[in-house]
Parts: structure tokens; sequence; C-alpha cells
């Protein structure tokens, strides 16, 4: 699953340079579903970034950077 999480991380990332709100929409809706239905077999930091919509984050820890800058996910400012 991961490796379909990647391929649509990338198309993702390439949809918000080009500004396709459509292709945006699209991606966004299937890492939902993948979020929903491999919860329980991704990685626990892998979920947080998706769930947050974290996806460079998410792009980054797919990646193997595992030295990911701590900050607010989502736009949360204030949460501990």
């Amino acid at each position: 699953m991961e490796t379909e999480i990647k391929s649509s991380l990338s198309a993702l990332m390439t949809a918000i340079e080009q500004s396709d709100g459509q292709v945006i929409a699209t991606e966004m809706a299937r890492l939902d579903g993948f979020l929903q239905t491999g919860r329980g077999a991704l990685h626990p930091q892998l979920v947080h970034f998706l769930e947050n919509r974290s996806y460079a984050k998410a792009v980054m820890f797919l990646g193997g950077d595992f030295d990911i800058p701590v900050g607010v996910c989502g736009g949360r400012h204030g949460r501990s």
C-alpha cells in the first residue's frame, strides 16, 4: 500500500504545482481511502501525517527521511 500512497502523493504534488483542482480532489480522496482501509497496517507516523494532511511530511517519511521537522500539523496552533 505504501507504493500506492507514494504514487498518489506524487500525483497530488504535481497537481498542486499545476493548479489542477480535479486531480487534487481525486488524489486527496484516494489518500483518505488508503488511510481508512490501511490504518492498522501503516506506520503510526505516516498515519499521523495523512490524518493531518501533512502531505509533504508524508513524502519525506516514505522517502526514508526520518529527521522530519517537528511542527504543527494541520494548522492547529496552540495544541500540545
